[in-house]
């Protein structure tokens, strides 16, 4: 219990982390182009803390659910000094205003990288998308997926034909296998002399292995055994990558990119998931794969803790800085995304009034936005309490 706890602060303490780099990425840009940044804090409501350092004042707030980074004239709106107009956020070109709104975002994918690359330097990476890749060849064929013991008379086809630890089955009898299960059940259908398409160093090679028939015990969902007659090749399943620190750089790179595809399109299928959330608040089963707000995730974290799985704790702390980096880019207003095509749509408007032979045209009302931008926060806070609601009510959790 303890360390479950210990896990739960440390996963919430390490998003807190997250959070304050990303206005920090927001801070050190604007700065840079030489903008004026009048306050950075962690969190909102009262005041806990703060000091100041030259022009800004830097502090922590009672409520620790994001942050902000007050940058003078963030809009032409804003009440700006004269002194300090040249300093202002929207008299700066467009790129640098772009920089400075995606900074944050980059920052959580920065924060990931790193996460991830620290997994595959330690403790390796796991194969998420369960491609069919061999981790080892037995000299046998084995009689049951957690023995080692041998099949009289069933020398293992996979070590015959020279497979090797690494190689990618990709194909069963010219049967696509992306997947290691897609690979078990097209080998357990087979008998007796069958082509396996193999993928070796990025070449393609075709083998025949003579896959002999085994009697296996498996579970079915009832807790009941059965016994099955299946094929059996010798091989087993590589579901984590191990790298060196130098190889690592590569891995991650790969795995970031998985990521970021798993993220969009876990957010194209989000809406999909809100009634899901909403049936587990009644009582209903909680889908594993529903929307998790940071509360639950800081349990999962703590059961992860508890557990040692040390592996799926960075994993989510790396995906959850992806979701945030590339969902707070999305052009919609309130979030940084929504800034960037307001000043997106102001320079492409000007360069199109331009070819025209027009000036360039005024700064985009905020004003007219308001509705919009009201909506938009009215969805993103009924989400975030319907699924605070579930991971208080019926949180998801690590089976022990």
């Amino acid at each position: 219990m303890v360390v479950n706890i210990l896990g739960i602060v440390l996963f919430a303490l390490l998003i807190g982390v997250s959070i304050a780099l990303h206005e920090f990425g927001h801070l050190l840009t604007a700065k840079a182009f030489g903008m004026k940044v009048t306050r950075y804090f962690v969190g909102f409501g009262p005041k806990i803390w703060s000091f100041r350092k030259g022009e800004t004042e830097y502090g922590l707030k009672a409520i620790p659910a994001g942050g902000f980074c007050e940058i003078t004239g963030m809009t032409a709106l804003d009440e700006v000094h004269p002194d300090d107009a040249p300093r202002a956020f929207f008299r700066q070109k467009t790129w640098k205003r772009v920089v400075v709104l995606s900074a944050g975002s980059i920052t959580h994918f920065i924060v990931g990288f790193v996460v991830l690359y620290v997994m595959a330097a330690t403790m390796g990476l796991p194969n998420l998308k369960n491609e069919p890749i061999i981790a080892s060849v037995s000299d046998c064929v084995q009689s049951g997926p957690t023995t080692d013991a041998c099949v009289a008379g069933s020398p293992a086809p996979a070590k015959s034909a020279g497979i090797q630890p690494k190689d990618e089955i990709v194909a069963v009898a010219g049967q696509a296998t992306p997947t290691w299960q897609d690979l078990l059940e097209k080998t357990q259908q087979r008998s007796g002399p069958t082509e396996f398409t193999v993928l070796r160093d990025g070449q393609e090679l075709k083998v025949t292995m003579d896959v002999p028939k085994v009697t296996r015990e498996y579970r079915k969902k009832d807790g009941s055994t059965e016994k099955r007659e299946v094929g059996a090749i010798g091989v087993g399943w590589m579901s984590n990558f191990e790298y060196n620190p130098v190889t690592a750089i590569g891995g991650a790179t790969a795995f970031t990119g998985t990521m970021f595809a798993n993220t969009w399109e876990g957010l194209l299928r989000f809406p999909e998931k809100i009634p899901a959330v909403v049936k587990a608040i009644g009582g209903g089963e909680r889908d594993l794969e529903s929307p998790v707000s940071v509360v639950g995730a800081s349990r999962l974290g703590g059961d992860a803790a508890e557990q040692g799985l040390w592996q799926f704790f960075l994993l989510m702390l790396a995906g959850l800085n992806f979701f945030v980096g590339v969902f707070n880019l999305l052009p919609l207003l309130p979030l940084d995304g929504g800034h960037i095509a307001v000043n997106l749509y102001e320079r492409v408007r000007d360069w199109l009034r331009r070819l025209r032979g027009k000036p360039a045209g005024g700064p985009v009302n905020y004003m007219r936005l308001l509705p919009l931008t009201y909506f938009v926060i009215f969805i993103g806070g009924g989400i975030t309490l319907l699924t605070v609601t579930a991971d208080l009510v019926n949180p998801i959790r690590l089976p022990q």
